[in-house]
């Protein structure tokens, strides 16, 4: 088994860049054959089923490190580095660095669900609409995204609030297809987005998307779904507000083009359709207790 060191050092802050995480590692006995990069890709060729790929950037830095996992058969390792770190959430590993490099001596590869869509992978959550601002606000005004870290998210949607009108979209599932007009879609694979905000429901191994989608309210009741969704951990019951949906695929279609983002990069436009491949990617993490 080989380690490949695969970092990003536009992630974060770039305090873990690859020379922190070469320290880190060599103090639990790990030494990576090399330090690799995502804009040269010659060193894949060398990678082999069962190496693994040590992924140090953000949620955008480790989607494409899956993607290598999945073509060359390796395990993905995830060494957080970037501003919301939301797939490492799903891991069950503490944040502090010696944690995350005992784990890998800990740990041996687990498989997790990711979904596919036309062009590429998600592992967190995709959206459609208002969840949408913060990556593309970040691609225009990295220096918000920087100064403030993960709270660059929430003033991001906060800013955007009193823009109430939404858009129309049709929601298609195995069991339901809704229509109407909405303000975000979220559809997560895995049970983290923005820096923490949970999808409840959502987990990583469960087989299953789940979809919660956002309409147009009052102010009041906007608030009450977002303090509901994000302290109380569930989706409130009045779908008025908001409507939940598990199914092992979706499809978005809207009737004027929509930007998608998945895993906090924008990836596309709107038709936007997502299917779950259950325990498809093998990814250090803690075992489900009992396992």
């Amino acid at each position: 088994m080989t380690d490949w060191l695969l970092a990003n050092p536009h992630a974060g802050d770039g305090e873990r860049n690859a020379d922190f995480w070469r320290d880190c590692l060599a103090q639990v006995g790990l030494q990576p054959e090399r330090t690799c990069d995502l804009e040269d890709l010659g060193w894949v060729r060398e990678v082999r089923s069962g190496d693994r790929i040590l992924a140090a950037g953000g949620d955008g830095s480790v989607n494409r490190a899956a993607a290598l996992c999945l073509e060359t058969g390796a395990c993905l390792a995830v060494l957080p580095s970037g501003t919301a770190n939301d797939f490492f959430r799903n891991l069950g590993i503490e944040h502090d660095p010696e944690s995350i490099c005992q784990a890998l001596v800990d740990y041996g590869p687990q498989p997790v669900d990711v979904s596919r869509y036309d062009g590429g992978l998600c592992l967190n959550v995709a959206h459609v609409g208002l969840g949408t601002l913060p990556a593309r606000d970040a691609n225009t005004n990295g220096g918000t995204k920087k100064l403030l870290g993960q709270f660059s998210y929430m003033v991001s949607l906060l800013g955007r609030l009193f823009s109430r009108r939404g858009f129309r979209a049709t929601i298609a599932t195995d069991t339901a297809t809704v229509a109407g007009r909405w303000l975000s879609i979220a559809i997560a694979n895995g049970a983290y987005f923005g820096g923490g905000s949970e999808v409840p429901g959502a987990a990583l191994d469960n087989g299953s998307l789940v979809i919660i989608a956002v309409r147009p309210a009052s102010l009041i009741s906007l608030m009450g779904a977002f303090i509901m969704t994000r302290i109380l951990g569930r989706t409130p019951k009045d779908t008025k507000t908001v409507v939940e949906l598990v199914s092992p695929w979706c499809r978005v279609t809207t009737r004027r083009r929509k930007t998608v983002t998945v895993d906090g990069d924008v990836a596309g436009h709107t038709p936007l359709e997502m299917t779950c491949r259950p325990g498809e990617l093998q990814v250090i993490r803690k075992p489900s207790e009992g396992v």
